[in-house]
């Protein structure tokens, strides 16, 4: 017995000094095995890991270009997000006021959220409570086209319906603030519909049946109920939209006039920082100031839509609290 002993460690032993590449091999073979539990590990590892890697060097990229602005054309920080004069081209002490575009964004946005918000959550309501068997059927591919319309095609029915009626009915050109969020409204229905559908879906029946059980009607439910219990889903819902409209261009771009000036009312022409960038990047020269403010314009775009995930990350978190 104590001789097999010996000898197992001394096979062990000797078998230990070719375990490296006996390991190395069987790992490649694993990975090279289509039924590898190993392969597939490995690839869902460097899929997250690539995501990191390229949101990180995404901001990275952009919080260095964007600080050029600041380091290398020693722009005042202040004086750039709070100035309302735009005249990059300007011979003679150009300015560099970003302050009416981080408004036009935050307008259109907003605006196009008052618009889109009673839409889509009526027709969630429709989808979830009301007719939760055809309506679906009916809505639901009604909402994959209006996901899948490209950008273009909601900026040229704003460009030839939206803006003559709101040039007939109110005067001026009919490029203006209001025009651009109807048409931003337009395109995030999908969006603040879908999610606020899934969020009324998943409010327990049991608060329905107490509802029911103590003489509510079914608009009472919905209302007292349903609504109060996904409350901070919905909300997620409206936030996600306004982040999908806050990036918005191309459809922007064609109905809001880009004006560099700060609108006095809903009916002026405005721009967007998505616009600015759009319409003058292509007339620069890297590493001009004009360039640099640019891309300090990205880095403020890319700020604000960092605070919208921040929101709807807390709102997503009060909601399991809940």
């Amino acid at each position: 017995m104590i001789k097999n002993r010996i000898t197992s460690n001394a096979g062990s032993a000797l078998g230990g000094g070719r375990s490296p590449l006996i390991n190395e091999k069987n790992f490649f073979a694993r990975l090279t095995d289509r039924r590898s539990e190993s392969r597939g590990k490995a690839l869902i590892y460097c899929s997250a890991l690539l995501m990191i890697i390229a949101v990180t060097a995404i901001t990275l990229f952009l919080t260095l270009q964007g600080l050029r602005s600041f380091v290398v054309d020693h722009l005042n920080l202040w004086t750039f997000i709070t100035g309302t004069e735009w005249y990059p081209d300007r011979a003679n002490n150009p300015s560099f006021g970003a302050f009416p575009f981080i408004f036009g964004s935050l307008a259109v946005t907003f605006l196009a959220a008052l618009i889109a918000t009673p839409i889509a959550i009526g027709t969630a309501i429709f989808m979830a409570e009301i007719a939760q068997k055809w309506g679906t059927k009916i809505m639901q591919p009604v909402i994959e086209i209006l996901v899948g319309i490209p950008s273009v095609v909601y900026g040229l029915i704003g460009l030839s319906i939206v803006a003559p009626f709101m040039r007939q009915h109110f005067g001026g050109s009919g490029f203006n603030l209001i025009t651009g969020a109807i048409v931003v409204g337009v395109m995030i229905l999908p969006t603040v519909a879908s999610i606020a559908a899934d969020s009324i879906r998943a409010v327990p029946d049991s608060l329905r049946q107490a509802s029911y059980a103590i003489g509510a009607t079914k608009w009472q439910t919905i209302w007292r109920v349903v609504i109060p219990a996904s409350g901070s889903s919905l909300i997620t819902a409206i936030v996600l939209g306004m982040s999908r409209a806050f990036g918005e261009a191309l459809a922007v771009q064609m109905v809001i006039g880009n004006a560099r000036n700060l609108p006095g009312s809903i009916l002026d022409p405005a721009a967007t920082l998505t616009t600015i960038i759009t319409l003058s990047m292509g007339h620069t020269t890297t590493g001009s100031v004009l360039n640099d403010v640019l891309w300090s314009l990205g880095l403020i775009l890319l700020l604000i839509s960092y605070v919208f995930i921040v929101i709807v990350r807390y709102l997503a978190k009060r909601g399991e609290v809940r």
